[in-house]
Parts: C-alpha cells; structure tokens; sequence
C-alpha cells in the first residue's frame, strides 16, 4: 500500500519534492493556501528569472549561514544538477555576466512553472489549492480551513518564511510549532534595504542614483556589488549580503556603521596619485578628473567629511577608501527579499526530521537560515526539496 504524503506549502522546496517522490511508492497532495501554486516563484521571476548562481560549489557553500548546514544538500543537489534537471524539461539555461543562471531568452518565469506542474501531473500528485493550515488536531492529524481534517502518513512542511505577504507568505504558522514545544526564532527582514538619515537636499536630487563597482565592509564582513540610494536609506546587492551582519549589529548598539569603498580598484596611495596627477586646484574637479566620480559621488563624500579634510588629499583620500555611512534600522519584513527566523535548526535531523515529531519534516525559508539573493536562496529551497525527496524514496520500500 502506498504511504500517503502531505506537502503543506506550494513554493519551490514543495514543487521539488514533489517532483522527486517516487509515484509508485507514495500518494502526494499538495496543499496550498493560493489558488495557484508557486506564486512566491513567480514574484522572484520579476525583473529578471534568476534561477541559481554559476559558481564553483565549494564556493557556492561558503555563502550560507550557519556554515555547514546545508552542505551536503548542495552536494547531493547543486547548481548544475538544478541546470541538468531543467534542461531535462525543456528549460534550457546561460550564466549571465554576473555569473548568475537564468532562463535562456524567451523563456518567461511562468514558462518554467508550467515544465515543474507537468512534472508534479506526470507524478500523480494531487494539487489541493484554497486550503489553509490551521495546525494539528488529535492525532497530529492535519487542520485545514478550520474544518477540513487530513490523516497523512508522511507530513512535510514547506510555508516559507513571512516576507512578500502578497504572495501569501506570512508566518502565521509559527505559533502551531511553539504550541508543540518546538523551538522557533522571531522572523527578521534579510536581503533588505537599510535607513540612512540623509541630508535633505543631498536626497531630493539624487534619489534613485546607483552606486557600481563598489565595496562595503563591516567588521570582518566585506562585500563588492552595487548599491543605490533612496529616500529610505541603501538598497542593493552589496548591503543585501551583510544584511545579516548589520541586523546583528542592529540588535546589539541600536545602530550600525558600514564603510563605503568607493574605489575598491585602487589602493589609497594609487587614489592619492591620481589626486595629485590633476593640476585644478579645485577638489571637486580633481575628483571628477582624476577619480571618474559622478556629481553624486563627491556630494556623499562632502557629507561626511569636514571642509579643511576635503581639500586635504590624504584625508579625502581614506574617505573614499573608507566612507562611513551610519544605518539606523532594516526595512520592513514586508519589503524584504527573504527572512531569517522561524524554525531553529536544532529542532530538525540530517534529513529534515523534526526530532519532537517523527514522520513530520521542515524544508524551505521555514528554517533558521540564510544567504545572500543571487540565486543561492532559490538553489537551496529547490536543494532540499530534492534531497528530501530521495530520502524519502530510499527508505521507504
């Protein structure tokens, strides 16, 4: 007799799974709280599909934190084996110049849905849209739509975290766990902007302005990338990667100093030459000559330097190695990319077991862990999706 199997959650961790179980063995029902499945997949499909990131994997593992957790996922499951699986749809892939993997041309986000879906329909897995998880009922049986009671053999949860609630994602589902004792960790905003109190007429003209070719560091933690400066603060991949760092630093003193690096190409001795190679005495035109710097760039660095250091060379020329920015507080969850929080990592086995509640597994943004956007997020959702799946398959005959 086949086991009955309960995926609760419709996102990319559960598509997967799904995908991968192994027909013959198990009777899968999806359940999701959307009428469709995979609206979160979709919304990350906005402004460009970025599917995974093309780097080494012993690389690629180095990006996730706590360290360690999540690495023989990756191995079992890595970037290219994600590729290898695509293609094996009709979903051909490129690395793009940032070493990021998308859809080949044409390919629309949807495109990509609609291969995995005809998987799941090849797969006999039974999609149950409309239904929300309202927790346990007398014998860990499942609770939906506050009335509907599911018996399942093999329950694995895959809710997400709780940002992009417009996709349905917003933790509500984190008390049911702590009514069974299980350890969880409060969602907190990741991959998100941070406020900066900007000088008024410094923001209302540059606004929306990006910042390429950058580095910022904090404490040990330095990041290459872009930014961009809006009214709220910085946004952007560089200060998205330290979101962790900063949140902690946050937490710890109420505020956090970041260092902008301006011109991470050169050494300061090679920016104080270049300062000195231009004959204008005028600094501001020393810096547009000698340094390529854009009107926005010089008024940041005006800023947050006195007028005696401007005209200083070697003074001005630690700022734009090492330009303090003090950031105040995260966006909100809302307004994040991802979360941190949720089910700690403790709670769960080498196979995504929770140890309080056997046959019951966590996979997805609903456990404790993060990595920076690039597609190192979608990789490990999908990752562990796969590597459950497998399991699951081995171990029951």
């Amino acid at each position: 007799m086949k086991q009955k199997v309960a995926i609760v959650g419709g996102g990319p961790s559960a598509l997967m799974l799904a995908a991968t179980l192994d027909f013959s063995k198990f009777e899968v029902s999806v359940y999701e709280q959307n009428k469709t499945l995979g609206r979160k997949f979709l919304v990350a499909g906005d402004g460009g599909f970025n599917l995974t990131h093309g780097s080494d994997i012993e690389l690629m593992k180095q990006q996730y934190h706590p360290s360690g957790f999540l690495d023989k996922t990756l191995e079992t499951f890595s970037n290219q084996d994600l590729r290898n699986w695509l293609r094996s749809l009709g979903i051909e892939t490129f690395v793009g110049s940032s070493n990021r993997v998308y859809p080949i041309k044409g390919i629309k986000p949807i495109q990509v849905l609609n291969a995995i879906l005809q998987k799941l329909e090849e797969n006999k897995v039974k999609i149950c849209t409309q239904m929300q998880w309202n927790g346990w009922k007398g014998n860990n049986d499942l609770l939906f739509n506050e009335t509907e009671v599911v018996k399942a053999d093999i329950v694995i949860f895959a809710l997400g975290g709780s940002s992009w609630s417009v996709t349905g994602s917003r933790g509500t589902w984190l008390p049911y766990f702590q009514k069974k004792g299980i350890a969880t960790l409060p969602f907190q905003a990741s991959n998100c902007a941070f406020k900066v109190d900007w000088q008024s007429e410094f923001i209302d003209k540059y606004n929306g302005f990006p910042l390429k070719n950058i580095s910022l560091t904090l404490g040990n933690h330095s990041v290459k990338g872009e930014l961009v400066v809006t009214k709220f603060g910085l946004e952007g991949n560089a200060i998205y990667a330290l979101s962790r760092v900063i949140q902690n630093e946050l937490k710890q003193h109420g505020q956090a100093t970041v260092y902008l690096d301006l011109k991470p190409m050169f050494e300061l001795e090679q920016i104080i030459e270049k300062l000195k190679q231009v004959k204008s005495k005028n600094t501001s035109e020393a810096l547009k000559m000698g340094l390529n710097f854009s009107p926005m760039q010089i008024q940041l660095i005006k800023q947050s330097i006195s007028k005696e250091d401007y005209v200083e060379i070697d003074k001005l020329a630690e700022r734009i190695k090492s330009l303090p920015i003090s950031l105040l507080y995260a966006a909100p969850i809302d307004e994040a990319i991802s979360t941190t929080g949720g089910i700690a990592i403790e709670e769960v086995d080498e196979n995504f077991q929770l140890k309080a509640l056997p046959n019951h597994y966590i996979i997805g943004e609903m456990l404790d862990w993060d990595a920076p956007t690039g597609g190192y997020l979608l990789q490990a959702c999908m990752s562990m999706g796969v590597v459950l799946g497998k399991r699951l398959n081995e171990i029951i005959h």
